[in-house]
């Protein structure tokens, strides 16, 4: 198969703001439209002073508790709000081609954008190994139908 989706449902995703500092739970924050990872924890910036914390599942009160700790102005269990789709393969590109904006060319591993894919929000992680999508709950079946479909000529 040269494209392959995969959902990793219940992640843990707390969305996080600052008034100041340079890293949370031991990991450097990342810079604008990037994301950075470590002590089982990624980092995604979301906005000048707003960043969404993905972990494994089941991890929300005990990182909710260690970003308050940390001086955190604000943090939020948005865990229910997104599912997570790992979407990866020779042709994942294209697929996302189809129903992105974004050059995706020229996003190098480590990027990270809130953008729209076939009028539904998102957010794409760009990886060395493919891409993660988070996209919103409510819309998970209508992107899994618009995905499947964009894949058919991709799947021999």
């Amino acid at each position: 198969m040269t494209v392959d989706a995969v959902e990793e449902p219940f992640r843990t995703q707390l969305t996080v703001r600052l008034r100041e500092g340079n890293a949370l739970l031991g990991v450097e924050l990342p810079g604008a439209c990037r994301f950075t990872g470590g002590n089982g924890v990624e980092i995604l910036w979301m906005g000048p002073d707003e960043y969404l914390v993905l972990a494994e599942p089941g991890r929300q009160e005990e990182l909710e508790t260690a970003l308050r700790d940390e001086g955190a102005a604000a943090v939020v269990d948005v865990s229910a709000q997104r599912t997570t789709v790992r979407l990866t393969g020779e042709h994942a590109r294209d697929v996302l081609a189809h129903g992105c904006a974004i050059d995706l060319e020229a996003s190098p591993p480590g990027s990270c954008v809130q953008t729209l894919f076939a009028r539904t929000g998102i957010v794409l992680m760009v990886r060395e190994a493919g891409f993660t999508i988070l996209v919103r709950q409510s819309f998970a079946n209508y992107f899994t139908a618009w995905l499947a479909d964009a894949s058919l000529e991709y799947v021999p």
